[in-house]
């Protein structure tokens, strides 16, 4: 049986498969420690990912996305909190099985190329040479397969200097494709290329996700991302303070691309928006953001709130009289 599906039986029928989320962080905690100071770039993270997942983790430098995105990568151990990914206990593995792990289940994209290839190799040399260390067969059929998957088959004898930005980004995807990864993982892998390129960047995102059904989980500062994949999770301060969910996911965008082309201009955009969710933590408490308050006019650190209606709604405090 595997890990992620768990079979119920009620008098002795067996009932509907249930599956466990691929990535489940609970309460994650990361302390970074100096010799004079201390700093929490986790501070209760909780976030669930469903295997074949296409999302964003977006948050302002400092929030803690990317020590995430480490953690999710075995690049980092967490200081407390629970943390599984594809059933394995981050926090129990050996180094040995650590290495296994960043070896077989995850994928790494990064912003700046100097990390994703050797400059003295060719884009089909690349992608082929995490298999030559794992001694993989048909490393060069697998490396052209991939190379024209992100749509560089014409590049494949190109060195890194010979290749643009935006290429050089996709011989990465593909290098981090080279031993069947179940999570691709990019840090910012649009930041240093224009908007144009960044669209074609993200739209080889979609087709790994797509064709191949590698979970994709980008970590950007870039809100522009949202219009772009399935799911958007917001990090403040260490925490998930917030989700957004496309109405319609991307993939249904496509299969309904002729409704889709039939709506009005009002109806499209609706359609593409996403609905924000705020996330309650374990004690029920919720972060608003700075933005939100400012906007219905809070000052201080007090508020009020009241149910009406089935909804809680929230006002600055009333101006008080003196002596009060």
């Amino acid at each position: 049986m595997s890990w992620r599906t768990v079979r119920l039986s009620v008098n002795g029928e067996m009932q509907q498969e249930q599956k466990t989320p691929l990535i489940i962080c609970d309460n994650l905690v990361k302390i970074y420690k100096t010799k004079d100071i201390e700093v929490m770039a986790l501070q209760g993270l909780d976030i669930t990912i469903e295997e074949g997942e296409l999302m964003a983790i977006v948050g302002n430098s400092g929030s803690g996305k990317s020590t995430f995105l480490n953690m999710i990568g075995g690049l980092d151990r967490p200081t407390a909190g629970r943390l599984y990914v594809d059933g394995k206990n981050l926090f129990t593995l050996s180094e040995e099985e650590l290495v296994t792990y960043k070896k077989n289940t995850v994928g790494f994209v990064w912003q700046n190329n100097a990390r994703n290839l050797l400059p003295y190799l060719t884009a089909r040399q690349n992608v082929e040479l995490p298999m030559i260390l794992d001694e993989a067969k048909n490393r060069s059929e697998r490396a052209m397969e991939l190379l024209k998957l992100v749509g560089l088959v014409e590049k494949k004898d190109s060195k890194l200097s010979q290749l643009s930005g935006g290429e050089q980004q996709r011989v990465a995807i593909a290098i981090a494709l080279a031993n069947r990864p179940k999570i691709l993982l990019a840090d910012e892998p649009t930041g240093s290329v224009d908007a144009k390129t960044g669209s074609a960047i993200l739209d080889v995102f979609r087709k790994v996700n797509n064709e191949m059904g590698v979970t994709v989980i980008i970590v950007t500062h870039d809100l522009t991302l949202a219009n772009r994949v399935n799911r958007v999770v917001s990090i403040r301060d260490g925490k998930t303070s917030s989700e957004m969910i496309r109405r319609i996911s991307y993939l249904e965008e496509l299969e309904q691309v002729t409704a889709f082309s039939d709506m009005t201009e009002e109806e499209q955009r609706q359609a593409m928006q996403h609905e924000e969710y705020a996330v309650l933590d374990r004690s029920g408490r919720v972060h608003i953001p700075k933005e939100m308050l400012e906007q219905i006019g809070v000052k201080g650190n007090r508020i009020r709130m009241e149910v009406q209606n089935g909804k809680i709604l929230i006002s600055p405090e009333e101006n008080r009289k003196e002596g009060e």
